[in-house]
């Protein structure tokens, strides 16, 4: 007797399940087959539709799997509300990531193409439930900082957009950079903009090797206070001094040419 037939009910149901993730993943919902599913778990047709009644409650459990896998993942990372709003940010792109990494099949197959039969377990509705959550986030940080609250439905979708969507991009292009590294990056123009971008991104609140690299990188001329957690306002505080000294040149240029014009007029200007 085989192995495979002295399976367990339990047993056979997650060999199916396995099979199943990996071809969904590679081929996409519509391209499998119930013949190629049975064929690559060696079993028969009917197997598979006593556990699932077909590839479309195989497809449903997989994706409610990876669904609450990433859901908690996701979640978990911004419920962190007494952090620090750049803190939720490196700790939620990191998180993606490391799901992408540790569940590459899992992924796939929820960015993939899917049935429409089940739109409120689809991914968008994953991905519309982090938004709001993004939102509640943005919403309070907005009011902290006395900013119009206006746009922040569309800062929470830029937000969520732009890592799930690099997210993808990395795990097509084989990983070619660390989850650490990526994560850094993402930061980089989620908290700074394409006007600040840093030139050797790192995370500030991850402990992790990318950092301790990037720390022996740096310049030696300040870069470090700067880029301290303690002091998260080191730019702005930065660009202020720059701008005061501009502002001061020009005001003394302009004292100046005051001066020069009573002096031509014959006025006193001591």
């Amino acid at each position: 007797m085989s192995n495979a037939s002295r399976m367990t009910s339990y047993q056979r149901r997650e060999q199916l399940i396995n099979v199943g993730r990996r071809l969904f993943a590679t081929q996409g919902y519509e391209a499998v087959s119930v013949e190629e599913i049975a064929a690559a778990a060696k079993v028969s047709k009917p197997i598979v539709y006593e556990h699932f009644g077909g590839k479309e409650g195989l497809y449903a459990v997989i994706v409610d799997r990876e669904m609450q896998k990433l859901t908690s993942t996701l979640i978990g990372a911004l419920s962190a509300v007494d952090s620090h709003p750049r803190q939720i940010v490196e700790c939620t792109a990191l998180a993606l990531l490391t799901y992408i990494e540790e569940n590459s099949e899992g992924f796939n197959v929820l960015v993939r193409d899917s049935p429409s039969t089940d739109p409120a377990g689809s991914f968008s509705s994953l991905l519309g439930d982090v938004s709001m959550r993004v939102e509640e986030i943005l919403t309070k940080s907005f009011k902290q900082h006395k900013l119009p609250a206006k746009g922040v439905p569309y800062y929470a979708q830029m937000l969520v957009g732009m890592t799930v969507f690099t997210g993808q991009y990395w795990a097509a292009n084989q990983k070619k950079i660390g989850k650490e590294q990526l994560a850094a990056h993402i930061v980089n123009l989620a908290w700074h903009g394409l006007s600040r971008l840093e030139a050797r991104p790192k995370l500030r609140y991850a402990n992790t090797d990318i950092n301790r690299h990037t720390e022996v990188e740096s310049d030696s001329a300040g870069n470090d206070a700067l880029n301290d957690p303690s002091n998260d306002t080191g730019n702005d505080a930065s660009n202020d001094v720059t701008g005061k000294h501009i502002a001061d040149t020009n005001e003394a240029d302009n004292r100046k040419g005051d001066i020069d014009t009573d002096r031509r007029n014959g006025n006193d200007v001591r």
